[in-house]
């Protein structure tokens, strides 16, 4: 489990980049919903979290590829590969990402 920030820090509509192997993009949606993709585009090497927000998605911000927060599944081209989603939970006001590879080793 990876702290990254207070839920009050991360305002609705923005994201946070959290320096893991590989980098990790947790978003807060315009409805309060929490996201965590892995931050690097498929198509090329951009950072997601320098992307646009809108509603669920992310469009990268090289070659507007977009990517499906909740499944990391990418909704137009040029991407073709989905990045990997962690699960994200809220505990006492602290948002943690649940790195997906450390989930997998566990099961």
């Amino acid at each position: 489990m990876i702290p990254v920030c207070r839920l009050e820090d991360l305002p609705e509509g923005e994201s946070v980049r959290i320096e893991t192997t590989p980098p990790i993009a947790v978003f807060r949606t315009d409805e309060g919903e929490l996201y965590a993709i892995d931050d690097t585009c498929t198509h090329q090497d951009a950072s997601l979290s320098e992307g646009w927000l809108e509603g669920c998605l992310v469009e990268c911000p090289l070659h507007a590829a977009s990517f499906d927060l909740r499944t990391g599944q990418p909704t137009c081209l040029p991407a073709r590969r989905s990045v990997r989603t962690h699960r994200v939970t809220v505990d006492e006001g602290m948002i943690h990402v649940h790195h997906a590879a450390e989930e997998e080793t566990a099961a």
